[in-house]
């Protein structure tokens, strides 16, 4: 699955638009923002009609049908200028910024993917009613789009790292406010929501601005394959932490997001990408 979700769109970005992918993937990612909003439902309605093997079904026909057509109509390799073709066998250092951004990125994609498996059973360990819980869940989508096209608007002219921090730290903040009681759970929510949305940029956006262009897909690669075990072992392991500390697993996960906000006030931008900076 991991081979068919954003790593591989901003990798043809990159390839396509060279360092000015940043927009572009911006316009990817907000029109993706709302896939669970409308998914989930749509799930349900088929759901409740059918049964769940018909619902996957309609799924995987829909990949098939849909997605292997629109991605058969991407500009092929050949198509692209032969300096954007990356050289045939990469070598990249594994230097210290790969390492703090492969860490932040898997750290934030724990809890991402942590949230959308179990977040309407924690709010409800908050004190928050299966309704309160659900209308919650709803609002992450919009608050991920919201996020995006502010990121777009109002933050482009800024070094992509800045944004980044800025969204690491709005899941331990939402945290900290359910300390407040279930009132405090659509906040949550809003802020969870843009900050995963804001951090999906910049998992193609930051890596874009420090190395550049040049095997921009190959890295993304290395850097995303952390991100996607911890993606494998999120609900699981949440699940047993939920288990044995109820609500107190939002502890658990707002460490996790200041860990990776740590990670990411830890690097500096190479000198060829400083002048964007503020």
């Amino acid at each position: 699955m991991g081979t068919g979700l954003y790593d591989a769109a901003f990798a043809t970005l990159g390839r396509l638009y060279g360092v000015a992918a940043r927009f572009p993937i911006t316009a990817i990612t907000l029109m993706g923002g709302l896939a669970s909003t409308v998914g989930w439902p749509l799930t349900a309605l088929a759901f409740d009609h059918f049964g769940w093997r018909e619902a996957c079904l309609g799924w995987a026909a829909a990949h098939l049908l849909i997605g292997i057509p629109l991605n058969a109509s991407l500009p092929s390799a050949q198509a692209l200028p032969s300096s954007a073709r990356p050289p045939a066998a990469p070598a990249l250092a594994l230097d210290r910024t790969m390492w703090l951004l492969a860490f932040a990125f898997a750290a934030a994609w724990t809890i991402s993917t942590a949230m959308a498996a179990h977040l309407p059973r924690l709010l409800e360990l908050v004190g928050a009613s299966p309704a309160e819980a659900l209308l919650a869940g709803v609002l992450v989508g919009p608050a991920q789009v919201a996020a995006r096209l502010g990121e777009s608007l109002f933050l482009r002219r800024f070094h992509p790292l800045l944004p980044a921090r800025f969204a690491a730290a709005l899941h331990p903040f939402g945290a900290g406010l359910l300390a407040l009681g279930a009132g405090a759970v659509p906040a949550f929510a809003i802020l969870h929501g843009a900050g995963n949305g804001i951090l999906t940029i910049a998992l193609g956006s930051v890596p874009l601005a420090i190395y550049g262009p040049e095997n921009y897909g190959y890295r993304l690669g290395i850097l995303g394959a952390p991100s996607r075990v911890a993606q494998a072992a999120a609900p699981l392991l949440f699940g047993v932490l939920i288990d044995a500390f109820g609500a107190g697993t939002f502890f658990f996960s707002a460490a996790l997001g200041l860990s990776a906000l740590a990670a990411l006030c830890m690097i500096r931008p190479s000198p060829r990408s400083a002048k964007d900076c503020p």
